[in-house]
């Protein structure tokens, strides 16, 4: 499905709500609706289950949103966290020039894409690899995509301002809505949104939101070392919100000012930062694959462009709708945030080890995920429309979202065939009470049963439990399966069983 479709979706299924809609909304904020909170709240469960419940040295925190503001001066953040921002004269309109960069880079990748789309039909045999290594016109088009990323990285790094525009004008980037080519300067805008601590104004009661939650695991690290008697290498791991105030905030829950992230910071010897960085690459793209995303989808994007405290970093990138893009960030900090918490503190943030007998400030290597970002990749992947045999035998065209069955926001459905029938409706009521003790379940008795069907389909319902006359005769009911459609009897005493088994989620911790 296209993306407006996806977005229509969820707002008319309970996913996605615009906050403050009834105010006529708030710019790139977003709230979450019945099935999305389930959705989102499953996704978060599953991530802490596999990162925390299944790792030994492994530890979970909560930290809170409103730190001492010089934590941020600390971390780089007060003087470095900062977006390269361009407006068009003519439309008014403002855009980070890095991304208009990056995305006259997609235009030509789509261009090269559509060529090897093309090729692959000519051939039963064909090879993408060799096709992309000997074709000119793929081979021009992609030294065109390098060079201009690699002057767009060297530019950032630089904080070349000057050089990020004359990439756009060079590449004769235009205003996505106007056209326009009529650009200002380029200058830099720091994203941390900032309040005041009681009713203190002025500098000494500056507060930030947090714009990361890395920074809360690093400043509790002695406290959960010691509370928790981990051995180095042991990590840390944490769900929560944090903030940005995007300027150019776009395309859905993607990018928002207000967002929540699953981060674990794990703290090694220094030197060995680089296997684990490697071991933690390998093990999140394999958590990616398990919760459903296909592999065709899924790619690593190493960083040239590296941030101030990081000595390697890589992308897990997903391919959304809108092209790939973002999804996890695979990074090896040094010991940069230790130390400079040290420095500013004047608290010694050390570990002893017993093994080499010495003190060291560890290195880290964080994995962070955007649980929005997940959460759209999840519906994203799973929305589709097929066509499949209706009641009288002829084809039909049903919307499903093919979820995997433990994050599903509901379970199970459970449909009385007829909702004035007393007996239906009892007999259903009491699956429905049986199965909520184990599973998120969902009575629904409106519409003909084809439509609940669809309904449910809709949302991702797993299984569909219809309680019909038969029922009342010898205590079994139709199970129905989302995917293969497939209806069978069970017996009621049988229901709770199957469906907990079909929508466990350990088994993808296997």
């Amino acid at each position: 499905m296209d993306f407006k479709q996806i977005i229509s979706h969820c707002k008319e299924y309970g996913f996605v709500y615009q906050s403050s809609e009834i105010y006529d909304g708030l710019s790139a904020v977003y709230d979450y609706g019945p099935n999305g909170v389930e959705l989102k709240n499953n996704i978060k469960q599953f991530w802490w289950k596999s990162m925390v419940q299944m790792h030994d040295n492994i530890v979970g925190i909560d930290s809170g949103i409103f730190m001492h503001p010089k934590i941020w001066k600390a971390s780089g953040h007060v003087d470095a966290f900062n977006d390269p921002l361009i407006d068009n004269k003519d439309s008014k309109k403002r855009y980070r020039a890095d991304q208009l960069i990056e995305g006259y880079c997609d235009k030509i990748e789509a261009k090269i894409k559509k060529d090897v789309e093309k090729a692959a039909k000519k051939f039963d045999d064909f090879d993408e690899a060799m096709f992309r290594s000997t074709n000119g016109r793929i081979i021009e088009r992609q030294a065109k995509i390098d060079a201009v990323l690699g002057r767009m990285n060297k530019a950032l790094a630089d904080e070349n301002m000057e050089e990020l525009k004359q990439i756009i004008i060079d590449c004769e980037i235009a205003d996505p809505d106007s056209g326009s080519k009529n650009w200002t300067d380029v200058r830099q805008f720091n994203l941390m949104f900032n309040t005041q601590l009681g009713n203190i104004s002025g500098e000494a009661g500056k507060l930030y939101l947090r714009p990361e939650t890395a920074q809360g695991i690093f400043v509790n690290f002695l406290n959960v070392s010691k509370t928790s008697r981990q051995k180095i290498p042991f990590g840390i791991a944490q769900i929560g919100k944090a903030f940005r105030n995007e300027i150019v905030a776009r395309q859905f829950i993607f990018r928002m000012r207000e967002f929540e992230q699953m981060e674990m910071q794990f703290f090694v010897r220094p030197g060995e930062e680089m296997k684990w960085y490697e071991h933690w690459k390998e093990k999140r793209l394999a958590w990616h694959k398990a919760i459903g995303s296909p592999e065709s989808k899924l790619r690593f994007h190493k960083h040239e462009n590296l941030a101030h405290y990081a000595n390697a970093a890589a992308d897990i990138e997903f391919e959304f709708p809108f092209g790939f893009k973002e999804l996890e960030g695979i990074h090896s900090r040094t010991d940069f945030d230790l130390k400079s918490h040290q420095e500013l503190s004047g608290k010694k943030l050390q570990y002893f080890d017993p093994e080499l007998n010495e003190n060291y400030v560890p290195y880290v290597v964080e994995t962070s995920i955007g649980c929005d970002r997940m959460f759209l990749a999840v519906i994203s992947n799973s929305l589709l429309e097929e066509e499949v045999p209706d009641s009288s035998g002829k084809s039909s065209t049903r919307t499903v979202l093919k979820l995997n069955p433990a994050l599903a926001p509901i379970k199970c459905a459970v449909l009385p065939l007829l909702k004035n029938h007393e007996g239906l409706v009892n007999a259903s009521k009491d699956v429905v009470n049986k199965l909520k003790l184990n599973v998120n379940v969902q009575y629904d008795e409106k519409d003909a049963i084809g439509r609940r069907y669809r309904r449910q389909d809709a949302v991702g319902t797993p299984l569909c439990v219809t309680v019909d006359h038969q029922t009342l005769e010898d205590n079994t009911v139709t199970l129905r399966d989302r995917d293969s459609l497939e209806q069978i009897r069970i017996a009621i005493n049988e229901v709770n069983k199957v469906v907990t088994e079909k929508t466990d989620m350990n088994s993808l911790l296997n």
